[in-house]
């Protein structure tokens, strides 16, 4: 095999490479993602984004360990005309609930 068809193969190679990429419906990469300061992320305004797409892939922010979705937080009792012992501490619990996801995720420290 000649120069010439040496680098014909490999420029077919290298097309069929590019094809591949450029018209996949997803890109698997084994490797990390680094931006430079003051590049963003831009999504559509259509349908929306899902970062996640199952409640069983973990997912951490600023440095967190990753978890899966937390347990649902129930919402508390609804206060009286009274506020009783009870629904104070069913307004707490749901409060540190509220904060403890917002801490096992890392949005707040």
């Amino acid at each position: 095999m000649n120069e010439i068809e040496q680098l014909k193969q490999r420029i077919g190679v290298l097309e069929n490479f590019i094809a591949d990429f450029v018209y996949s419906d997803r890109y698997i990469s084994q490797k990390h993602f680094q931006f430079l300061d003051g590049k963003n992320i831009q999504f559509a305004k259509g349908t929306g984004t899902k970062i996640g797409t199952e409640s069983t892939q973990k997912i951490g922010f600023l440095g967190a360990t990753p978890i899966v979705q937390q347990a649902v937080i129930s919402a508390p009792t609804a206060p009286s005309s009274v506020y009783s012992q009870a629904e104070a501490t069913s307004t707490v619990t749901a409060v540190n609930l509220i904060i403890a996801v917002l801490k096992n995720f890392g949005l707040t420290s």
